[in-house]
């Protein structure tokens, strides 16, 4: 269903041009509400990052709600998963967040949870699109929404994210480094991890409104890599400005990326004697993960790139456990959306079984390399639609005898076909991708 404001994870954009901007903020937040609460005696819960621009939308649409006779509770900076656990955990009937992501402070965004704490189906998004082009109107003076603040937001997130860890096991004897990328889960993260035992280094966790993912987090690991070497940690954790994202650094200061994290929480659940039938990921996901689920009689099936695709693969097939290589990671048998706290868990919850490393857990994947170039082209289109450019996919692909993928990917947003080789031999891989490349460019250019 066309959308004419909401993108794959909510509304977005630079703070003061449209759509962010604190007028259309209070429209939106009246549409919300009238959409998703009913209007009448209803409350929704309403969290942030730590971007400045924050406060700016937090009251905007605050007023939008109030007008609709809707009832807010602030949570202030808190994760995204946060959100969608107190909304369910409150019986509200919708939760918002004001974050964009990983993008820099000068982006921000409005995502919605439904009631069940999942992100709203793309009809719901365009019904609210569709109060948008009413006139507000403002419910009598008795009737108005009111705002609250609900001061122990952050410890009942904490023992939320705790209980998701085997209470039987301790971080204890664990030296872990967590990057918050000075954004949402600076107050939550480090005091997860330290309350259940570990020795806990934190950095990027001194936000000021400004420095939100700002060479760091999980998008810019680097700073991680070094401290990890720095204090000779067993283990690094790095997430992104909003807390959905999680990439780990083991003890060598090598990235272990969300492919691997999830093969690492599929083989845990299968030696716990947990039901798993599938994993989903998304068409980005290396395939020598795939090979490696199917090699422990799991399906893999791929989604389109972006959570809410990976999400509604998964609720068809009802399987637990998806994600994608940024980190972006499901476990829907623990929360309702995805969490990197919690996931982070379920890794470090294998570690600690086992006894071993996150470098020795690590091991056990060889991804294939991956190469991918952007074409520029003449308009966005489907590349595959011109006879001469799947021609010689199909003759990469038979050149890579099933251990190896083609992807060509047009871009949501500017004119660009994104070309992607993947295979076992990294030579030949650079070779194929820029004989496809230049195959888009000759016919789509």
């Amino acid at each position: 269903m066309s959308r004419k404001y909401f993108g794959t994870d909510g509304v977005r954009g630079r703070v003061g041009e449209a759509p962010i901007t604190p007028d259309f903020a209070m429209r939106l937040g009246y549409a919300a509400g009238r959409v998703l609460a009913g209007g009448g005696d209803a409350t929704v819960v309403m969290g942030k990052d730590t971007r400045l621009s924050g406060y700016l939308l937090e009251s905007a649409l605050e007023a939008g709600l109030s007008a609709a006779g809707v009832s807010v509770r602030l949570l202030g900076p808190m994760p995204t998963p946060a959100i969608a656990y107190l909304t369910r955990a409150f019986h509200a009937q919708a939760g918002i967040v004001i974050s964009a992501s990983h993008n820099p402070y000068y982006d921000n965004g409005i995502k919605f949870f439904a009631a069940n704490g999942r992100k709203l189906p793309d009809e719901t998004e365009a019904e609210i699109e569709s109060w948008l082009e009413r006139p507000m109107s403002i419910q009598g003076p008795d009737k108005l929404g009111r705002a609250s603040r609900l001061e122990d937001a952050k410890g009942r997130y904490i023992e939320f994210c705790k209980a998701s860890f085997p209470y039987h096991l301790s971080l204890h004897g664990l030296r872990i480094v967590v990057d918050c990328a000075h954004g949402a889960t600076y107050q939550v993260a480090p005091s997860v991890f330290s309350e259940l035992g570990a020795e806990v280094f934190r950095i990027a966790c001194a936000p000021d409104g400004l420095n939100i993912n700002e060479d760091c987090g999980s998008t810019h690991p680097q700073a991680l890599v070094a401290a990890v070497r720095t204090h000779r940690a067993d283990v690094g954790i790095a997430f992104d400005g909003d807390g959905d994202r999680v990439i780990m650094v083991d003890s060598d200061g090598e990235i272990v990326d969300g492919d691997e994290l999830i093969l690492m929480m599929a083989r845990e659940r299968l030696d716990n004697g947990q039901h798993l039938v599938g994993v989903v990921g998304t068409q980005m996901s290396n395939m020598a993960m795939e090979l490696a689920l199917r090699e422990l009689g799991l399906d893999f099936v791929r989604a389109k790139v972006g959570d809410r695709y990976v999400v509604a693969e998964m609720e068809q097939r009802q399987w637990p456990l998806g994600g994608e290589a940024s980190g972006h990671i499901l476990c829907l048998d623990k929360t309702s959306t995805g969490d990197a706290i919690v996931a982070a868990l379920q890794v470090l919850a294998r570690l600690v079984r086992l006894g071993v490393s996150l470098r020795d857990q690590r091991a056990l994947l060889h991804k294939f390399p991956q190469k991918m170039i952007n074409v520029r082209v003449r308009e966005r289109s489907d590349p595959m639609a011109h006879a001469a450019v799947a021609a010689v996919v199909q003759d990469i692909e038979a050149r890579l005898r099933g251990r190896g993928r083609v992807l060509l990917r047009a871009s949501g947003t500017e004119p660009l076909i994104r070309v992607m080789v993947e295979g076992e031999d990294e030579a030949l891989v650079a070779d194929l991708v820029e004989e496809l490349a230049q195959s888009v460019r000759v016919h789509l250019a």
